[in-house]
């Protein structure tokens, strides 16, 4: 039967808030998949879009989409996601970047204007949640460790 997979495998991003606060990008626990508040940074958590939230939306909504796929999932499986942005009037710009991959999938979601991020340059964060089918739930993620 092969051995046993781990009830929870963790992906971390490589950015350097994850160790410093104690999470992980994303956590797979079974079928399921949870991605953290995630914004538009690079591998060094530098910002990516600058000013333009329209792309530091589709940044942040890239590192999502890489969470998922790192831990055995398809952007196809999101069932959830949440947006916190900075200026609820961007929410047209930040509502097109979210169509671009959502569009077919249309996931549940909501869009809500926080006070401010841990970043001033920051404009937006987007949390997902992924159910993976059972079909291909024992597929095994590519996370970076098991807990």
């Amino acid at each position: 039967m092969g051995e046993p997979r781990p009830f929870r495998t963790l992906y971390a991003s490589g950015t350097p808030w994850e160790p410093r606060v104690g999470y992980s990008r994303a956590v797979r626990a079974g079928d399921e998949i949870f991605v953290s508040g995630t914004t538009a940074t690079d591998r060094e958590g530098r910002i990516v879009g600058g000013a333009d939230v329209f792309a530091q939306t589709r940044q942040a909504l890239a590192n999502v989409r890489r969470a998922v796929e790192a831990l055995g999932g398809e952007i196809t499986d999101v069932v959830r996601t949440r947006i916190y942005v900075k200026d609820i009037r961007s929410w047209e710009a930040v509502a097109r970047a979210h169509h671009e991959l959502f569009g077919e999938v249309r996931p549940a979601t909501m869009m809500v204007e926080v006070s401010r991020f841990i970043d001033e340059a920051m404009l937006v964060e987007v949390e997902a949640d992924a159910r993976v089918p059972p079909e291909r739930a024992q597929r095994s993620g590519r996370g970076s460790s098991p807990a």
